[in-house]
């Protein structure tokens, strides 16, 4: 059976909440103006599947992962408390010590038959993942909530859902591997968090001095934003096979661009060949750029707050697609290249006079590299997971809107990416015949509406 055809039901008990171990400060700790922007206001979930390991002994999973957030939260008390809203929507979390959701469960499955080759999306996440009633606000509400799953071959699975305004990827792996760290029974994490977040706060007098187009105010005019009711999820692998493909598709001189770049400007032009827009209308993508070595000096390390930017690159449907794939991709470089130490001064500057605006999602693409974030080092005891990251692709407020890039061994153990795409169905189709005319390298006419001429050179 294919792990897609998989359908189960979990034991699971009733939810509780993890305190830290020990006493923390009763406090208030503000978010940055980086933090709250109102694109960061919504649930992530995120999942780690394990095998059994016979030097555990018969160690229960539950238990050491329980016991490890216990000791972990110690050091990062703030996971521990709740936000509070305070004037100009500013997010502030009151480190009150009630503690994470966590839920025990098990299932009669074995790792097996999830597939060889474990990869979003995955059959069941809501059962895996449970959404405790009243638990997934933004504001007054757990942080955090943990399912350690048992499963029938004494392997488990971790499912996190983290409210983003409190971590990106970075930052959630660092507490992640704090947690993995304790439940092998260190006497304290090797990273100690950084708190901090008023490094990335707005100036006294804020000013923005980039454009940001990122988050232009676009009206919907046409119904671009993607529909729930006829979503596809899909993934896709790239390995170096792929990869030199698309790298033959863009002129010599740009070949020795980063393998995030070639794959961002390629999935970009599939994407908007598949969705059919109107010629004119104007498409974007957004890449996320970790800011924190953009920074000088650098941001501490143990810094665990959101340090990435949204920069985009946009241009007509008619220009991504009747142009090489040179041309998006030098956009896609350009939009990168824009970030530094000043361009997060200038977003935080922007959320204050904004409202903490969110990023323009009308005929948006975001895609986030998630391959250095850390998410396969977190090892409890059993080793490192066989899958560790985002649990789906099209998270966020809009669906549809966000790609990862996943690092990934294919089941004929090849390294490379796999990226979750979230379409409507007809668009997926689309989106399919225009990948595998790029990675088998021709030049396609009419792919989509005959206005549209892929070109590979």
């Amino acid at each position: 059976m294919a792990s897609s055809e998989l359908v189960f039901k979990v034991r699971r008990s009733e939810p509780e909440l993890i305190r830290p171990a020990r006493p923390t400060p009763h406090e208030f700790r503000r978010l940055s103006d980086i933090d709250d922007q109102e694109s960061l206001r919504f649930q992530i979930p995120t999942i780690y599947f394990y095998r059994c390991d016979p030097k555990m002994g018969g160690r229960d999973p539950v238990e050491a992962v329980r016991d490890g957030l216990a000791r972990a939260l110690v050091y990062y008390y703030p996971f521990a408390g709740r936000l509070r809203e305070t004037e100009g929507r500013k997010l502030v979390v009151e480190c009150t010590g009630e503690g994470v959701m966590f839920i025990e469960a098990d299932v009669d499955l074995r790792l097996e038959q999830f597939g060889d080759a474990l990869q979003p999306p995955f059959p069941c996440l809501e059962e895996l993942l449970f959404d405790v009633p009243g638990s997934g606000g933004v504001l007054d509400s757990p942080l955090l909530l943990i399912q350690v799953t048992r499963l029938k071959c004494g392997g488990f699975i971790v499912a996190v859902r983290l409210n983003h305004t409190m971590s990106d990827a970075s930052g959630l792996s660092q507490f992640l591997n704090a947690v993995a760290e304790m439940a092998r029974e260190a006497t304290r994490p090797s990273v100690l968090p950084v708190w901090q977040r008023e490094l990335l706060d707005a100036r006294n007098s804020p000013r923005a001095t980039f454009p940001h187009r990122e988050y232009d105010v676009v009206a919907d005019t046409k119904g671009t934003i993607i529909p729930l009711d006829d979503m596809t999820h899909r993934s896709f692998f790239f390995g170096r096979a792929e990869i030199a493909a698309i790298r033959q598709c863009v002129p010599e001189q740009l070949r020795s661009c980063s393998t995030f770049e070639v794959l961002t400007a390629c999935l970009w032009q599939c994407r908007t060949i598949a969705l059919q827009p109107d010629p004119e209308e104007e498409m974007r993508v957004i890449c996320i750029v970790n800011a924190r070595a953009k920074f000088n000096p650098p941001l501490p390390a143990g810094y665990y707050g959101n340090a990435f930017a949204f920069p985009v690159a946009l241009a007509t449907a008619a220009k991504i697609c009747g142009n090489p794939l040179g041309y998006s991709l030098e956009l896609v470089r350009k939009a990168k290249a824009d970030v530094n130490g000043e361009y997060m001064r200038s977003v935080a500057d922007l959320m204050v006079t904004t409202g903490r605006r969110h990023f323009t999602v009308v005929r948006t693409y975001l895609v986030s590299d998630v391959t250095r974030a850390g998410f396969g080092e977190v090892d409890f005891g059993w080793g490192k997971p066989v899958y560790g990251g985002p649990a789906k692709g099209g998270v966020g407020a809009i669906p549809g809107v966000a790609s990862f890039y996943i690092p990934f061994r294919n089941h004929e153990g090849e390294d490379g990416i796999v990226v979750p795409i979230c379409l409507p169905g007809p668009a997926m189709e689309r989106f399919v015949e225009a990948l595998d005319h790029i990675l088998k390298g021709r030049k396609v006419a009419n792919v989509s509406k005959p206005a549209f001429v892929l070109s590979a050179l």
